[in-house]
């Protein structure tokens, strides 16, 4: 599997076909989508509002859009955040980490988180944190099976859903 930062045209745009594919890794996650209220309508996620949504996470100076493709097939998406707001947040984020439904349950998830810590492993960090829904126990069930533990029950920063904080100490 191969995870590599989102490429961009000249224009800072994401280049067409890469959007396409995106919109339809974020539309087959309907269930994720309607849990988030990310999007309007989970059942018609538009490219104009992928591209939307990714640009805002971009504009963050630390945030890093991953995405991940195996055997040339995009099957997840990836979005880090090097330093948290917080500045008494010492670790680096998860923001989202999303597989296409359609090849769910096939490991690429947990390839993906693995890369992802190894990463932030190779930056000299020690930890990762990220924010679960808190109506989502499928997602809390992933990520404590990867050995990431519950620290912390608050809402989000964006729309003050619930969420369960979890972090996992890296190995070095």
């Amino acid at each position: 599997m191969m995870l590599d930062p989102l490429p961009r045209t000249p224009d800072h745009d994401i280049p067409a076909p890469l959007l396409t594919e995106l919109t339809a890794l974020y539309a087959s996650n309907r269930e994720f989508q309607a849990l988030s209220g990310d999007f309007p309508d989970p059942d018609d996620i538009r490219p104009e509002q992928v591209a939307a949504a990714l640009a805002d996470e971009l504009a963050h100076p630390d945030a890093e859009v991953l995405v991940a493709r195996d055997q040339g097939r995009l099957v997840g998406v990836a979005i880090t955040l090097a330093h948290h707001p917080d500045p008494a947040d010492p670790d680096p984020w998860i923001g989202l980490l999303m597989v296409d439904a359609g090849v769910q349950r096939q490991g690429h998830g947990r390839r993906i988180a693995a890369a992802v810590e190894a990463r932030f492993r190779e930056a000299g960090r020690t930890a990762v944190r990220l924010a679960a829904l808190a109506d989502n126990p499928r997602a809390l069930a992933f990520w404590t099976s990867l050995g990431y533990e519950v620290i912390d029950h608050r809402p989000d920063r964006r729309q003050g859903r619930a969420c369960a904080v979890l972090r996992k100490r890296l190995a070095v």
